[in-house]
């Protein structure tokens, strides 16, 4: 999976999160998202054609072992199209056994 996909992914989790939490008594404040990927890089020799990142599970990597892998850390920060200085909320329900 390409990480543009994989990040574009994560942006609807956390929309369908925020929607489904509208009106919940239980709401988290998403200051960072903190994702460790581990990404393949691919570089093609045509031209017009960049550098990809392609985002490996944990499978995955063991069957590409002639790949070349890193560990990559993405910090990101979640904020509303419609109010960019409010946090986001996403919702959740409450597990058994947390105050």
């Amino acid at each position: 999976m390409e990480l543009a996909d994989m990040i574009a992914q994560l942006r609807q989790e956390l929309s369908r999160a925020m929607s489904a939490g509208e009106g919940a008594d239980l709401r988290f404040n998403a200051e960072r998202v903190e994702l460790e990927l581990t990404v393949g890089v691919e570089r093609t020799h045509e031209p017009g054609v960049k550098v990809r990142f392609w985002v490996f599970d944990a499978s995955a990597t063991t069957k590409r072992s002639a790949a070349v892998t890193q560990k990559l850390t993405l910090t990101l920060q979640p904020v509303r199209a419609d109010a960019p200085d409010r946090m986001a909320l996403i919702s959740g329900d409450e597990l058994l056994g947390e105050d």
